[in-house]
């Protein structure tokens, strides 16, 4: 059994532990509601601006001038993976999930033999496959951490990208990250980047589809949309991302701040018993002595 010094400093341990759960709670839930705003306010610009793209995409027949962001290359053996996590931990299985469906995907595509690359947004996501993937792994890119995020940072990843596009070094590129549901709730999702997906089947519309003319073409408007798109898409999945950690943060030092609130009062019901029972000796022994003189 643990003495007394044992348990009391023990005990000091945990609420030292509880007051440091307690302050990170509060800090995620006031960052909470500006980066839950900021997505909120992102999501519908990169939605339509995705369904803006593959609908001008629709509309064209592909042809060796089309860009090459719509068309892809005309294979699909090399897929570039990129995965936004944080910066930083402590927020129960944020990062785990995202990584987890990752993980799922590059099993997938390399059981049907295809050539699996990697690209990182934010330190946890690279530690995971280092040991396991280190030479799919093409670079991490670090990322403001409880900050408000810039554009810029989306458009260096997206300028990354597109770099390795042009280069050759791909054909297929789809995006990893968490959407914000609630503090409580985050849904791991993927997205393709590179080549644009098909637009989705819109259900019959009994009113016919205006006449719309594009001053410049199609191709014209494309060609200048579809890079910006990219870093439009990015922005959205940091912003998810930052949203999502900041709630699950929240929500993993709520319950760590519980739990050290229950060992405390465990230790103390030990510790209040183990020294009622050194006293209790104590006094026995006194007695004992006493009797026997």
């Amino acid at each position: 059994m643990a003495s007394l010094k044992q348990l009391k400093m023990r005990i000091t341990s945990v609420k030292s532990t509880q007051k440091i759960t307690k302050a990170l709670k509060m800090v995620a839930g006031a960052k909470l509601r500006r980066a839950q705003e900021a997505a909120e306010a992102a999501r519908p610009y990169a939605e339509r601006m995705a369904a803006v793209v593959a609908s001008l995409g629709s509309r064209i027949t592909p042809s060796p001038q089309s860009p090459r962001l719509l068309t892809g290359t005309g294979a699909d053996q090399t897929y570039l993976l990129v995965v936004v996590t944080s910066e930083r931990g402590l927020a129960g299985g944020f990062n785990t999930n995202i990584i987890r469906r990752a993980r799922r995907r590059l099993d997938e595509l390399t059981a049907q033999g295809k050539t699996v690359k990697l690209l990182f947004a934010g330190k946890k996501g690279r530690a995971a496959f280092l040991r396991s993937n280190r030479d799919a792994i093409q670079g991490t890119l670090e990322l403001t951490h409880g900050k408000p995020l810039a554009f810029t940072e989306a458009q260096a990843i997206a300028a990354d990208v597109l770099h390795r596009f042009e280069a050759g070094e791909f054909d297929v590129a789809e995006l990893f990250f968490s959407r914000f549901r609630s503090p409580l709730v985050q849904e791991p999702v993927a997205v393709q980047l590179i080549p644009v997906p098909p637009q989705p089947p819109q259900p019959e519309s009994k009113t016919p589809d205006a006449a719309v003319e594009y001053e410049p073409d199609e191709e014209a408007i494309l060609a200048d949309l579809l890079p910006r798109n990219i870093g439009v898409q990015i922005f959205g999945a940091m912003l998810e991302n930052q949203a999502g950690f900041f709630g699950a943060q929240m929500t993993a030092m709520d319950n760590s701040t519980r739990n050290a609130g229950d060992i405390i009062k465990k230790l103390t019901i030990t510790y209040n018993r183990t020294r009622q029972a050194a006293i209790t000796k104590e006094l026995i022994e006194i007695i004992s002595g006493a009797e026997a003189l």
